[in-house]
């Protein structure tokens, strides 16, 4: 089979108020047709931007080249009789591909011994008083190689992307020490590679203060937090910088200078701020022009303000709510009053949010944290795209957008996270590939031969390597 090219080169067109468009470019390679699109489009007039009796087509790079009425799809510029391909949906749903904006998924170590712990009684902060918590996940974190981190956070991953996960951002921060800060952002990399997502890496030198600089947060700042942002940049292993501002973290004025640094390289920030004090967090993202101040629970309504008057997005984590069952909710009326974006992730972590689950977390934005469906689903689309600086790539189905998809067995957006511990994903695609399934049977554009390859690669995965590797080669030349 012809392997799709995955050039970059976005092209303009015209846009409608449903975010729906033609425009020139490529030919057209296939069409998803006879269903229903959510374009999630901020221009959309339509809830959702929904769209009925709709089309989505595909270009050769990747890249969106239709999204309108399935009725015009025949006519649409770079649609090839006899060389489109047309894939009938039967009435199912397309959405962009979700976005998981704020994740801690690469780590080494367990730590569901302190969960035992608060469950008998002691605060998340207590536990990090005591010596858990964050530096409780450095030593196995530092004792574990690329190898080793990319192969524990595998089966994590695995499950986000079963759930329709294309876009995932992943932070180091267990290292606290270059050498692991290094090695975790390479097992992201070699998890990407591995997994199929587009990669968004954050440097968190500062998350925590380790136990050889106990007490010496500035020295730590000084001699560790600065040098590695330094040298893992220049590597070319950065693509933003977080801070965790708060009483067991690090002072508005500590992560001022992390921020400081950061601009001098050109790298955006991100913030942890107000999870569990008012710490004024949300002026401190604004003063910095941040990508996101993320938690929030806390967040005054002059945070809110300064953020929403400076265009940073509110990501929002329900899971980590629920996890340490923290009464406190973020303040989302004033977010709204605001004006202020609303982005939704799992955080998924060892010892607040241990939620590989973006669907669980879109329920709970709404059930606990009283989104609209609406408002979530934009969260982990829309507005989760640009929490990473990405949303002029991803997050909507538009004309010259990335083609990252997700298709569905319902009828309507908001059923993608009404039910709890359901997962309605047919199929995936980044940049126009559907990405493997773990259910072959669904796949939407590949022939039955290609799925029963899918399947018999699946089967032998857990097969000594070089053995899976020659099953592989022989299935691939008998199935050609």
């Amino acid at each position: 089979k012809a392997d799709r090219s995955l050039v970059r080169n976005a092209l303009s067109g015209d846009q409608g108020a449903n975010g729906v468009a033609k425009a020139p470019g490529s030919e057209l390679e296939y069409v998803l047709t006879n269903c229903r699109v959510a374009t999630m489009s901020a221009a959309a007039t339509a809830p959702y931007g929904l769209l009925d009796g709709a089309a989505v087509g595909v270009r050769a790079d990747g890249r969106i080249g239709f999204v309108g009425s399935a009725g015009d799809v025949t006519s649409a510029v770079g649609f090839v009789p006899g060389v489109t391909k047309l894939h009938d949906l039967g009435g199912k749903l397309v959405t962009p591909g979700l976005i998981d904006c704020h994740t801690h998924i690469v780590y080494g170590g367990d730590r569901s011994e302190e969960w035992e712990l608060k469950l008998q009684g002691a605060s998340y902060e207590e536990v990090a008083r005591a010596g858990g918590g964050i530096v409780n996940t450095v030593s196995g974190t530092r004792s574990s190689s690329v190898e080793a981190l990319a192969k524990a956070a595998s089966p994590r991953i695995e499950q986000l992307m079963r759930e329709g996960v294309t876009s995932l951002e992943i932070k180091s921060g267990y290292g606290l020490d270059v050498e692991t800060e290094r090695r975790q952002l390479l097992a992201a990399e070699a998890a990407a590679s591995t997994h199929g997502f587009k990669l968004a890496r954050t440097f968190l030198g500062a998350h925590a203060v380790p136990a050889e600089y106990k007490g010496r947060p500035d020295e730590y700042i000084d001699e560790v937090v600065l040098p590695a942002m330094d040298a893992l940049h220049k590597e070319g292993h950065v693509d933003a910088v977080d801070a965790f501002c708060e009483g067991i973290g690090f002072t508005y004025e500590q992560t001022a200078r992390v921020f400081k640094h950061a601009a001098s390289l050109g790298l955006r920030c991100r913030l942890h701020g107000d999870q569990l004090s008012d710490g004024r967090c949300g002026e401190l993202a604004a003063e910095y022009g941040a990508l996101s101040c993320d938690h929030c629970e806390h967040m005054s309504a002059a945070g809110a303000k300064a953020m929403g008057e400076a265009g940073v997005v509110a990501v929002l984590l329900p899971a980590s709510s629920v996890f340490i069952n923290e009464a406190k909710l973020p303040p989302v009326a004033d977010f709204r009053a605001e004006k202020v974006a609303l982005a939704v992730a799992t955080n998924c972590n060892p010892g607040s949010s241990p939620c590989p689950s973006l669907l669980l977390a879109l329920h709970l934005a709404c059930s606990r944290f009283r989104l609209t469906p609406e408002e979530a689903f934009a969260g982990v689309t829309r507005h989760a795209a640009a929490a990473l600086g990405r949303q002029a790539e991803v997050g909507t189905l538009e004309v010259g957008k990335a083609a990252d998809l997700a298709v569905w067995q319902c009828a309507h957006p908001r059923d993608i996270m009404y039910q709890m511990g359901y997962n309605p994903l047919v199929a995936c695609f980044v940049d126009g590939k559907e990405r493997p399934s773990s259910f072959p049977a669904r796949s939407i554009t590949a022939d039955s031969d290609e799925r029963l390859l899918s399947m018999l690669l699946r089967w032998t995965g857990s097969l000594a390597p070089k053995l899976h590797a020659s099953l592989s080669a022989a299935f691939t030349t008998l199935l050609k």
